[in-house]
């Protein structure tokens, strides 16, 4: 079996939280962040168990920044 390091976003919203793999534009939730985690892992999982090898050539991006920036407020 073939692994795959993907990124996981998880923020809380109101008493639960979501998750979100940026590249495959998948998202989950749970009450906890490791619920919200295991999720997005099972929704990615099936997502490749079902996913035409062109589905996934169009949804993947393969280059992801994730950065921060500064913006003026007021």
């Amino acid at each position: 079996m073939m692994k795959k390091q993907l990124t996981a976003v998880i923020e809380r919203e109101g008493d639960s939280f979501v998750s979100l793999c940026p590249q495959l534009d998948i998202a989950s939730q749970g009450d906890n962040i490791e619920q919200a985690k295991a999720n997005l892992t099972e929704a990615i999982e099936l997502f490749f168990a079902t996913a035409s090898n062109q589905e996934v050539a169009k949804r993947l991006h393969n280059e992801l920044f994730i950065t921060q920036v500064e913006v003026a407020i007021g």
